[in-house]
This record gives C-alpha cells, sequence and structure tokens, in this order.
C-alpha cells in the first residue's frame, strides 16, 4: 500500500488520562478554584485581622479544599447520586 510522498504524524489525542501533581483532568478546575477562595480568604483576613490571621485562613481554606478534592478523587465516578426510584414521565409526546 503506497501511502504517499510525504508522511506527516496526525494527532490522536491523549493517550493516557490527564493527570498534574496528583489532581486529576475534572478535579483541576476545583483546584484552581480552592487556591482562589484561599488567596481571597487570606485578602479578607489580612485586611480585617491582621496578616497572621490571613495567612491561617489561607492555609486552612486550601488544606480543606485539597482535603474534598482528594476525598472526592478517591471515590472516583461512582460518587454520583443514583435515584431509585420509579420514574414516570407524563405529557412527554404530546399530540396535536
Amino acid at each position: 500500500m503506497d501511502t504517499g510522498r510525504y508522511c506527516f504524524p496526525v494527532f490522536k489525542g491523549l493517550q493516557k488520562p490527564l493527570e498534574f501533581m496528583g489532581l486529576r483532568g475534572r478535579f483541576m478546575m476545583l483546584a484552581a478554584a480552592g487556591i482562589g477562595v484561599s488567596f481571597l480568604g487570606y485578602c479578607i483576613g489580612a485586611f480585617c485581622f491582621g496578616q497572621l490571621i490571613g495567612v491561617a485562613v489561607c492555609l486552612v481554606l486550601a488544606g480543606l479544599s485539597l482535603a474534598t478534592i482528594f476525598i472526592k478523587q478517591k471515590h472516583g465516578l461512582h460518587s454520583k447520586k443514583r435515584s431509585n426510584e420509579i420514574l414516570i414521565y407524563h405529557y412527554l409526546f404530546i399530540r396535536k
């Protein structure tokens, strides 16, 4: 089979799941939000009470957000809520 005169590499996507510093792909946005919230907590705490309290608030918020992310990440995809109820959809198709 002749592939032609030129051969070009084709990008077929990631072969492995995205992971950075122990955080999996969908949890990276949560980590960025947690860092942002901890920075805002530092700013508010430092403005109201002083820098030492601001640093303490920042560390507590960052620790809580990372702990929450690692706990959710450990449960994996099966941590979604699943309903055991029987749902009946009325008027799914309305005839005119």
